[in-house]
């Protein structure tokens, strides 16, 4: 299939974690990709997305949301959660039980996910910034990453200001506390969906 998207001559390139990338963009619903990136990438509102793919807002709504809905039904995979707080906790492992992903466990300090992640590898690492035990999930994550290699985050945090320092991890997506369902299933399905599928389980 990759190389009737992009030719003979870049066949390697669809081994790679963008072009697995793009060669699942391709199988989505028409004009859903182009919305998505729009909104995603680009930034742009729904009206300015309307406006740039002729359609009315309503529509650009729907397109991103079944672009979002296909890339869920896509990829499925294994998710670590990282949250000082066992309410909270709960919530994002019921978000993505419901979505289809199985979660690894839950850790709510350093030493605890660090534990957990090297118990089983997971395809995905939703973190807290400040552990149950004033702790670092900064910290816990660049200890994971320096382990594990290169595994997608998403932060979830009432702390945002502290992930602008320009050091690694560089989040795949940042949410900020309080939060709506609908933002931690958008940011799993793109993180999921962009990273490197060599490891999801099917």
């Amino acid at each position: 299939m990759c190389s009737t998207l992009f030719g003979p001559a870049r066949v390697s390139q669809c081994q790679s974690p963008r072009g697995r990338a793009l060669e699942h963009l391709s199988r989505l619903t028409p004009n859903t990709r182009e919305a998505l990136l729009l909104h995603t990438v680009e930034g742009f509102t729904s009206d300015e997305i309307a406006g740039i793919m002729d359609s009315t807002p309503e529509e650009a709504d729907q397109l991103i949301q079944t672009a979002r809905d296909e890339m869920q039904q896509m990829v499925r995979g294994k998710i670590m959660i990282i949250e000082g707080e066992a309410i909270i906790a709960m919530d994002i492992k019921s978000i993505c039980s419901m979505m289809g992903h199985r979660v690894t466990g839950i850790a709510r300090t350093h030493d605890a996910a660090v534990k957990l992640g090297k118990k089983e590898r997971p395809d995905l690492i939703l973190a807290d910034i400040q552990l149950a035990d004033k702790s670092s999930g900064v910290e816990a994550v660049n200890e994971l990453l320096g382990e594990l290699g290169d595994v997608p985050v998403v932060f979830i945090t009432a702390f945002p200001e502290r992930l602008l320092t320009g050091e690694r991890p560089e989040p795949a997506f940042m949410i900020a506390k309080p939060y709506h369902p609908d933002q931690v299933i958008s940011a799993i399905s793109q993180a999921m969906f962009f990273a490197s599928t060599e490891t999801l389980s099917s």
